[in-house]
């Protein structure tokens, strides 16, 4: 079985740190908030992952819901290495736990390294650098309100591949098609817009395997690692990510129930990564 993107990130952070010092680092700080999920390591550096709210059963107190809570009261001092491991589980949360662990050592290990095949643009957004045309299709997987308001001013032909066509506004739901439809969909795109968010549930490859050889895939989203070796590797893939520059007033904004809106550009600006 081919290993999965972020199996091969966990492999690159332990080759550039060593199994050694993967493993001596702690987490200080985690923060499970609402849209999103930050852990701080005791080296200062901070990873997000966004939140799978849909995959908790059930929100109330009782056995079934405390199932899904990983790790309550216990985070501070766990091994980084140990929980950065999660992000390979198959449980919704405990994943996205693992994910922002695994983040906050892709943070040190691209920041110990330095980039190596890659560019990094600072205070960009990925669909700019992506430079869709008039002329071009693009799909958008999830309805990811900005990329549709920027496709819309474009002229650009779109479709939204969505689970839930009531998160599309009355304006957006021409270019609906559901989410399941992806085989026939993404082949047209000659650029493809995910979210990070795919790698929680898994449908990354498959979105990727879909689209054409010469198709701009711009994976995007503070769950999106600053290590891009296991994603570059595709021809023409941009990564769209944050580096977390004030992780203090960032997990008291995501425990306050903050969204990206209240952080991004403020302790977490926009950083691209992208081929050379």
């Amino acid at each position: 079985m081919t290993a999965s993107h972020l199996e091969r990130t966990l492999d690159a952070i332990t080759g550039i740190l060593g199994d050694q010092e993967a493993a001596v680092h702690k987490v200080d700080r985690a923060t499970l908030g609402l849209f999103f999920i930050a852990v701080t390591l005791d080296s200062g550096h901070t990873g997000l992952c966004a939140t799978p709210l849909k995959e908790i059963p059930e929100a109330v107190c009782c056995p079934s819901s405390a199932m899904s809570m990983p790790f309550p009261g216990k985070l501070r001092g766990m091994g980084a290495l140990r929980l950065a491991q999660e992000a390979l589980s198959h449980t919704g949360l405990r994943r996205a736990l693992g994910i922002a662990a695994l983040n906050a050592l892709a943070h040190l290990a691209a920041e110990r390294r330095g980039p190596r095949g890659y560019r990094i643009l600072e205070g960009v957004d990925a669909f700019d650098v992506a430079r869709i045309q008039p002329q071009e299709t693009a799909v958008v997987v999830g309805a990811f309100g900005p990329f549709l308001k920027a496709l819309r001013g474009i002229g650009a032909r779109h479709f939204v591949l969505e689970k839930d066509p009531a998160t599309l506004r009355p304006n957006e739901m021409e270019h609906f098609r559901p989410a399941e439809s992806y085989p026939e969909i993404v082949p047209q795109a000659d650029v493809l817009l995910i979210t990070g968010t795919t790698l929680i549930n898994d449908s990354l490859p498959g979105l990727i395997a879909c689209a054409h050889p010469q198709a701009r895939v711009v994976l995007v989203g503070p769950t999106v690692p600053m290590l891009p070796d296991a994603f570059l590797v595709r021809r023409g893939m941009i990564l769209g990510t944050v580096r977390v520059t004030d992780s203090d007033a960032l997990h008291n904004v995501l425990a306050q129930g903050g969204s990206g809106y209240h952080f991004f550009g403020k302790y977490a600006p926009k950083i691209v990564l992208a081929q050379d």
